[in-house]
């Protein structure tokens, strides 16, 4: 894939970038490690004090960050101004926790036989981060702050389509005053992330994209005997209980499963209602997708832009074209209009059976599956009926019904009554093929430090 600004909206190239050569690569991974020598000494009041000055950067420029990301992948600029400003939020997060995080954690001296003993994270070294297209700022700064903050430093192979919000990134860093080589972009195609990574001088790696993508980042780092951390694909269930508000349910549902026009792994993707409710949420739900305004991701009033790539839009049409040819029923949407850019509508399909691969699939773009069960033991098992395990959403005024949930759905995180999202305040990860270990919170900033034990003889 070249790396290029593709302009979703148009289908226009508006620049092309040259992928560095393997010696430039080189210098770079070397000036990172030079930089990690030093870095690595800085105080935290220094690194808050760069961490802070970035957030300014975002806040300052909201605006002209949100078209540059509206104009590599089409998301709503709306949408792009809010995940800025999201961004800013976790830089600043981090500035004032990460001293917090990273203090000494104490242990039970007497009984180890010492006089002092303690836990004390150190920074691992050089970190490459993998990152996708989908939230092109929001993905790297997740793991940039922690990891910074930390005392780590920075290699970043963004996706090819986003060449340049990735080196945006490089220069925010920069501008904010962290040293030089603490955090680096690296324009490289898929086919040169294994030299990378089989790197010694990179000691760790993040990667948030594609299941195979993952399988394939976890093989190497495997191999090397280094630690990944991995945010793979979702299918995300949305459950709908009698008792819940249906008509909050449902409005939240569409906006759920449009969000960043579907392209989002935490998106809700299978709706599973209780049959005591399904008729009504039916109807809710797809008005509600039919209400979703798609046009130029410019104007402030839409809410659905195009899909990221022609591709993308392509993968779409063939799981909806599978399902209908399998045998279910479209309630809304289902065909892609006409013009130029890579736009699909909201869509809603119902009578999904396991032959069709939307029952086991991903879709990413703006499609919805409907499922009607009876009880919440049919729920639960449906929910679960999946490889997936990243977010879930569960609607129900009953306590007993939220605790199951809560307890039985097998996901990285479960909303009930709202919409997953991610907060910095909060652990953010997935389990079974969704991947592992955990971004933000406290547990983001220990992903890539050495949790040390310190024992002093009294």
């Amino acid at each position: 894939m070249a790396i290029a600004t593709i302009n979703p909206a148009t289908g226009k190239t508006e620049q092309t970038f040259d992928a560095l050569t393997d010696a430039e690569v080189d210098r770079r991974i070397e000036r990172a490690a030079a930089a990690f020598a030093g870095y690595r000494r800085t105080g935290m009041a220094e690194r808050a004090r760069w961490m802070n000055a970035a957030a300014g950067v975002l806040e300052d420029e909201a605006d002209e960050i949100a078209v540059m990301m509206t104009t590599e992948m089409g998301k709503t600029v709306k949408a792009a101004r809010a995940e800025v400003l999201k961004c800013a939020h976790a830089c600043r997060y981090y500035a004032e926790h990460a001293a917090g995080f990273l203090a000494d954690r104490p242990a039970d001296a007497a009984a180890v036989k010492a006089g002092r003993a303690f836990t004390r994270y150190r920074p691992l070294g050089p970190v490459l981060a993998v990152m996708p297209w989908n939230f092109p700022l929001w993905q790297v700064i997740r793991f940039a702050a922690p990891a910074l903050m930390a005392g780590n430093v920075g290699l970043l192979k963004h996706a090819s389509n986003v060449p340049r919000t990735a080196l945006f990134l490089e220069e925010l860093f920069a501008r904010a005053g962290f040293p030089e080589g603490a955090f680096q972009t690296l324009l490289i195609g898929s086919g040169q992330v294994e030299a990378v990574l089989r790197d010694p001088r990179v000691r760790a790696a993040t990667l948030t994209g594609s299941e195979p993508a993952g399988r394939s980042v976890a093989s190497i780092a495997g191999d090397e005997v280094k630690p990944t951390v991995l945010e793979l694909g979702g299918s995300d269930p949305f459950v709908v209980m009698p008792s819940a508000d249906l008509a909050r349910a449902a409005e939240t549902a569409a906006t759920s499963r449009c969000l960043n026009h579907g392209q989002s792994c935490i998106s809700a993707k299978r709706f599973i209602v209780d049959e005591r409710a399904a008729g009504e949420f039916e109807e809710l739900f797809v008005a509600a997708m039919r209400a979703q305004k798609v046009g130029d991701p410019n104007d402030d009033d839409t809410d659905i832009g195009p899909l990221a790539t022609e591709q993308g839009r392509a993968d779409v049409e063939e799981l909806v074209q599978d399902a209908v040819e399998h045998g279910a029923t479209v309630l809304c949407g289902g065909r892609r209009p006409d013009g130029p850019g890579w736009y699909y509508p909201p869509t809603v399909i119902t009578g999904i059976t396991p032959e069709m691969r939307m029952f086991r699939e991903e879709v990413f773009g703006p499609v919805a599956s409907l499922y009607r069960v009876d009880g919440i033991d049919e729920a639960i098992a449906l929910a679960n009926a999946t490889d997936f395990g990243l977010g879930a959403n569960a609607w129900t005024t009953d306590e007993g019904e939220q605790e199951r949930f809560a307890n039985e759905l097998d996901a990285g995180q479960v909303f009930v009554n709202g919409m997953v999202t991610s907060f910095p305040e909060l652990p953010f990860g997935g389990v079974k093929r969704s991947g592992y270990g955990r971004e933000l919170s406290d547990l983001g900033i220990h992903a890539f430090c050495n949790a040390k034990t310190i024992w002093i003889s009294g």
